[in-house]
Parts: structure tokens; C-alpha cells; sequence
């Protein structure tokens, strides 16, 4: 269960975090895994240490904005489960969380995602056989820019992957965001002293929270790996899904047109943070798991 203090690093990494990345702030997030709050090391000891029972299967989990990973956990933070511990009971796999800052550039944390990755499989207790991996909301953004600079720099842990998921993640942008600039652009344009003081509060959000507002592809989904999409939909009416969507993300932008239509799943009913922790969610992931 997340401690309070946890909880509000997480959302001052996803509001602010690209500014307490340049000034060096400790209460800066780095990535890493973690395990019931732990920061695990990346090395045999430690992992070993960590993972008793590992197995040859590796589920990771990246959680999206101002989130840490505790936002995976059923029941806002107070049950015992989650999709990582679903997967292991019913595939044998081993599920690792990743924590990182949320308010850095999406580029950033894909990089940073990808080394890590690399760290985990030369120090992983027994030889890995595949990486499972799955993203919420921005969390898949990072792990779609994480496998594009493993394919890049030819990483070998890449190799491993062939199914990745991505719950409720903006693949096209999230169009709040770009709104949000749009308020901002005008507020500064106004001849206000405190109209302009507005505007330059709104532009402080954070670098990972205006990269959710792009619109364009700036890395694709690799056609190595079969994509798997979660959308949320809080209604069913077509107007309300392509406009609202999950309450934060469209259906059009959770979902993509090079992804066979098998692959993508509209869950009505389902808002935009349950994509994290929700029974439909995991049945869907279960479902195309077994096949």
C-alpha cells in the first residue's frame, strides 16, 4: 500500500518534475524497480534477494502520470493485488514495477526505461525467455519510446519482446493538454500583469505532461511486437467516446489503426485511472495472454 508521502512525490514528479530533474532536486524520482515501496538494485544479489521464485517470463509494469507503482493496485491503494500478481498466479511469470519521474520528457524516461531493462536482464536470476510489457496511460508512451531507442542502439533485451499492452494510453495525444496550451497562449497575450503571472503558472506543468499533448507519432509501434490496446469509455454513445472518451483520454487516441482490430478492446464503464487496476481490464489481458 502507498505511504502519504509517496502518494505526493509522485504527483510532484508529474507536475514538476522536469524542473526538479535540471536543478538537481532529491526529491527528484530516478527510475528503478520497486517492490513494496523498496528500491531494488540492479544486481544478482539484490534481485535474487527480491525475486526468490523468479521466473523465465518477466512482467513489467509502468504506471502513467503523477502516479507511482502503486496506482496498479486494486482498491486506490488499499487492496493486495494487481495485474502484475493476477499474472503471476495464472501464468507463472514474475511481475516488476517500475517508479519513475512522470514530469520529464517522455524521451527521457524511454531511454532511461530501456537501460534499465538492459540492467535487468544481464542481472535477472535465470536466463529470460520474454518481457512482457505494460504500460498505463503515459506509462505506454514510455515504453513505446523505450523499445524505439533499444531498436535504435540494438539492444538486446528487445529480442525478448514480443507482446507489449497499453491501458488508456494518449498514442495520439491527449487533447486536454493541447487545450491547455492554447488557455496559456492566450492568458499571455493579454496586457495584464496578473493575467500574464497566470499564464507563466499554467506553463510550469511539467515536460512530461506537454509531451502528452502531441498530436504526431514521434516513434512508431514497432512491428516486431504485437500491440495490444485498453480504451476506456465512459459512455457508449460515439459522440461521448471520441469527445471525453475515458474522462481523459479519447477512444481514437487510445486505440490505433496499425493495430489488428482483435488487439483492441473499448471498455464502457471504465474511466481513465480504473485502466490501472479494474477486473474487465485484467480478463481482457488474461484472454489475449492465453491465446
Amino acid at each position: 500500500m502507498a505511504t502519504r508521502a509517496e502518494l505526493a512525490l509522485g504527483i510532484l514528479n508529474g507536475l514538476l518534475g522536469g524542473h526538479l530533474q535540471r536543478t538537481r532536486n532529491p526529491l527528484a524520482t530516478e527510475m528503478a524497480l520497486y517492490l513494496n515501496g523498496r528500491r531494488i538494485e540492479m544486481s544478482l544479489n539484490a534481485l535474487r534477494s527480491a525475486y526468490p521464485s523468479a521466473s523465465t517470463r518477466v512482467v513489467v509494469l509502468v504506471h502513467g502520470l503523477m502516479a507511482t507503482e502503486h496506482h496498479f493496485t486494486y482498491g486506490d491503494g488499499g487492496g493486495d493485488t494487481d495485474y502484475g500478481r493476477l499474472l503471476a498466479r495464472d501464468f507463472a511469470t514474475t511481475p516488476v514495477y517500475v517508479r519513475y519521474n512522470s514530469g520529464q520528457p517522455i524521451v527521457e524516461s524511454g531511454a532511461q526505461l530501456s537501460s534499465l531493462l538492459g540492467q535487468l536482464v544481464g542481472a535477472w536470476p535465470v536466463p529470460i525467455e520474454e518481457l512482457i510489457l505494460v504500460g498505463h496511460s503515459m506509462g505506454g508512451l514510455v515504453i513505446r519510446a523505450a523499445c524505439h531507442a533499444a531498436s535504435v542502439g540494438q539492444t538486446p533485451w528487445l529480442a525478448l519482446v514480443r507482446r507489449a499492452f497499453y491501458l488508456g494510453t494518449p498514442l495520439r495525444g491527449a487533447p486536454l493538454e493541447r487545450v491547455g496550451r492554447v488557455v496559456a497562449r492566450v492568458l499571455r497575450a493579454i496586457d495584464d500583469p496578473y493575467t500574464r503571472l497566470v499564464a507563466e503558472v499554467a506553463d510550469l506543468r511539467s515536460d512530461g505532461i506537454k509531451d502528452l499533448g502531441d498530436a504526431r507519432h514521434p516513434v512508431p509501434l514497432l512491428p516486431s511486437i504485437t500491440h495490444f490496446l485498453v480504451a476506456g469509455a465512459v459512455s457508449a454513445r460515439s459522440i461521448l467516446a471520441e469527445t471525453i472518451g475515458d474522462s481523459m483520454v479519447p477512444v481514437s487516441s487510445a486505440t490505433h489503426g496499425a493495430v489488428s482490430p482483435e488487439h483492441v478492446a473499448v471498455l464502457v464503464g471504465v474511466n481513465h485511472n480504473l485502466l490501472a487496476r479494474h477486473p474487465r481490464v485484467y480478463e481482457r489481458l488474461k484472454a489475449w495472454l492465453s491465446d
